[in-house]
């Protein structure tokens, strides 16, 4: 008898995710010293995860209230979504409540997928969706990422049938932000093209914009009618300050009155990783469009998902919603920036003792969880092979993996490397 040829046959075998496949390397590693600044996640002094005071409280008031696993509504916690919105925006947001669509999401990674499949959506429409054209149409509508970035950025959105085109975000020269190739490739965007944007603590390089370079960005941005979308997962964790983390966002919005996507996440700011707590809040031009555009989230969440999980939203809504457990927060906020600021500077100045023929102003140049070091392949690969040191393939590392027992190997253990690069 033959056998039909198997609906998987076509399934071709793709890589594993870089950073989770080396955090599986690590944890495999027997080594006593070994060190991972590859996951972007929070650890204490002592190499641990840290639990929030602010969340530490929070689960202790939802636990007296007696916890229920009922289905949250489609679009998630109203409170949550208009604590997040209340905070994004500030003093701003009375201003602007009417005009913004939101949706509780599965953390910054199913807020930027949410996001653009309300672009495609949106996209499908303007083409009247006749099915033999909705490919070309949505492939039409081009996608510009920072490069470097996020790896899963690329991914998400071509994924959805974008065109995703890279600009250059980083000058490898002078290990800066190439802010005129940046502003360049804007003026070059054709009109109604999407721009993701970090909102704070660049993912990879550590580099944002100024605030008088972020004007720019964003006057080009309105002048060009392109839509910005704000990958937002770090507010408040890279300076210590949500205010000043959020300043780009409330300037497009509030002083610009541009249009755009904000994606957050509270996997970072509030340490609740597992619990994939996000948002998606759509800034648009009036009520009726705010209206209609929340419309078209919840039936895109319940296409997806259904409804969001529950627990780490209470957790999130619970503190955005209690002024004391507020209060708290911020205090955990300045706690975390400043001890990734702490291990920074303890790298830069264990970096300059010890790799002192290398200039490493960089480093303290960056801002946030992420160093970029500017390290050829080959050392990387020494440095996980004998000392066990694992980072990214293109030198990124998570400055909270550093603490006070393992900084000096670190540095140490560079200097070693790129000593012996020279020989």
């Amino acid at each position: 008898m033959t056998l039909s040829p198997s609906i998987f046959s076509t399934a071709p075998y793709v890589p594993p995710d870089a950073i989770f496949a080396l955090t599986v390397e690590y944890n495999a590693d027997p080594s006593p010293f070994k060190v991972n600044l590859g996951q972007g996640t929070y650890r204490d002094n002592c190499g641990l995860p840290w639990v929030l005071p602010s969340v530490k409280e929070a689960r202790r008031i939802l636990n007296e209230k007696g916890l229920v696993h009922e289905y949250l509504p489609i679009l998630g916690l109203k409170g949550l979504r208009e604590g997040a919105a209340r905070l994004v925006f500030g003093e701003g947001y009375t201003a602007i409540a009417e005009k913004l669509a939101t949706s509780q999401a599965i953390s910054g990674t199913g807020s930027l997928h949410l996001a653009g499949s309300l672009i495609k959506y949106c996209t499908l429409r303007e083409k009247g969706g006749a099915a033999d054209a909705d490919a070309d149409a949505v492939a039409a509508r081009k996608v510009y990422i920072p490069s470097p970035t996020w790896s899963n950025h690329h991914l998400l959105f071509s994924s959805l049938g974008f065109t995703v085109n890279q600009f250059n975000y980083y000058n490898s020269a002078t290990r800066s932000l190439n802010i005129d190739a940046y502003l360049a490739a804007l003026r070059s965007a054709d009109h109604g093209s999407v721009v993701v944007l970090h909102a704070c603590a660049h993912n990879p390089t550590g580099l944002d914009p100024n605030f008088e370079q972020w004007k720019k960005i964003g006057n080009i941005i309105k002048e060009r009618r392109l839509f910005p979308i704000f990958d937002a997962a770090y507010l408040g964790f890279n300076s210590g300050d949500y205010d000043k983390d959020a300043w780009a966002i409330r300037y497009f919005v509030n002083e610009l009155e541009v249009e755009c996507g904000v994606c957050l996440s509270f996997a970072k700011n509030m340490g609740l990783y597992g619990e994939r707590v996000g948002a998606l809040i759509i800034a648009t031009a009036d009520p009726v469009l705010a209206r209609n555009t929340q419309s078209v989230l919840e039936s895109l969440q319940r296409s997806e998902i259904s409804n969001p999980p529950a627990f780490g939203a209470k957790i999130a809504e619970a503190i955005l919603s209690d002024d004391r457990l507020k209060d708290v927060w911020r205090e955990d906020l300045k706690t975390m920036s400043g001890r990734i600021a702490e291990m920074r500077r303890a790298l830069f100045d264990g970096l300059t003792r010890y790799a002192s023929a290398n200039n490493w102003d960089h480093l303290v140049r960056q801002s946030g969880m992420f160093g970029f070091l500017g390290l050829e392949g080959q050392v990387v690969r020494i440095l996980k092979d004998e000392y066990h040191i694992y980072m990214a393939e293109n030198s990124r590392i998570s400055i909270a993996g550093l603490n006070a027992g393992n900084v000096d190997y670190v540095a140490r253990s560079i200097g070693e490397v790129l000593a012996r690069m020279l020989e």
